[in-house]
Formats: structure tokens, sequence, C-alpha cells
């Protein structure tokens, strides 16, 4: 019944800026951490930026000072917003977040689609 919905990606020249976001919809339930990854090719998914219901976030260094997360406990949203961006950055970035629905005992992991962003000039 729950989905992650993400939007955003595209082709951006390094030093460009573009902003992602993903939305969970569905019944009534509770989020909590939802975070951002990303896959490069021939790599394993890494984080690229998490952050919990009580606005605590966390950022790698590889992207601390240029990317940011945000999120909107209405709407149950999380944004990425990519500034200064480098050609390594190019991957397939995908949303997750940490559901649980009222009759449910435990919390269930979800991910977004995944959408392709490239940094190329």
């Amino acid at each position: 019944q729950v989905q992650l919905v993400e939007s955003g990606g595209g082709l951006v020249q390094p030093g460009g800026s573009l902003s992602l976001s993903c939305t969970a919809s569905g019944s009534t339930f509770s989020v909590s951490r939802m975070a951002w990854y990303r896959q490069a090719p021939g790599k394993q998914r890494e984080l690229v930026g998490e952050i919990h219901a009580d606005s605590r976030s966390y950022y790698p260094d590889s992207v601390e000072g240029r990317f940011a997360v945000s999120r909107d406990n209405d709407k149950n949203t999380i944004s990425l917003q990519m500034n200064s961006l480098k050609p390594e950055d190019t991957g397939v970035y995908y949303c997750y977040a940490a559901i649980k629905e009222r009759s449910w005992d435990s919390w269930r992991t979800y991910w977004g689609q995944g959408t392709q962003v490239t940094v190329s000039s």
C-alpha cells in the first residue's frame, strides 16, 4: 500500500545544482528515518544524507557542505538539494524510508524507484 515516489534528476554541468524530492503515500502510517542513497556504476550503494523525524541529520564527508536534506513531516516528503555538483556525484539516486502502519508490529523498509543524476560538461 505504501509507495515512495521520486521526482527530479537529470543532466547538469559541474558546479551546477539539482533538487530531488520523494513522497511517501498510502494509508495511515508513521515515518521514522528518511534518507537518500546513490549508486555509481561498478560501486556499492552509499548514503548521501539522512534525516530523522526530529530533524537530526547526517552527511558523509564526500558531500558535506554541498548537499542538504530536508523533510516535511505533514506531507511525508524528503528533499535533497545538491549544489556545487562534481562528475563523481553521477549515479542513480534512491530515497529510503522506515515506515510503520498502525496495525503493524514492526517497521518496514521502503525504497524509491531511483532517478539518474549525471554531472558532465
